[in-house]
């Protein structure tokens, strides 16, 4: 069972018991809920494949939050004496995911 979940302008395919990290949310801390689900599987014998669910959640939990590495961004013109050197680095924030939810049913996470 997985579900793709979109948060931050990116599409996560997220599954029970994952750990992703998202783009920074403004929620430090305690669970979350993520209502904006775009397909869920079916999980049916036949492999059936993605459905649009009609009431979806994904449940998580946040673990922490932090800065990926520095990506370098370097420009350069060959003779003509012009470098730039710019660094940047994305914030983050790292969750759990323990249930979804999907049409009444729930899944969860294997222990």
């Amino acid at each position: 069972m997985y579900a793709i979940i979109r948060t931050g302008g990116k599409q996560y395919r997220v599954a029970p018991g994952d750990v992703v990290r998202v783009e920074k949310l403004t929620q430090a801390e305690g669970n979350l809920e993520f209502t904006d689900v775009l397909a869920a599987s079916t999980d049916s014998p036949d492999g059936a494949g993605l459905a649009k669910p009609n009431s979806a959640k994904v449940l998580a939990t946040v673990l922490n939050e932090g800065r990926s590495k520095k990506v370098l961004v370097f420009h350069f013109k060959r003779k003509k004496q012009y470098k730039k050197l710019q660094g940047h680095r994305q914030s983050y924030t790292e969750i759990r995911i323990h249930e979804i939810q999907v049409d009444g049913q729930s899944f969860t996470a294997a222990s």
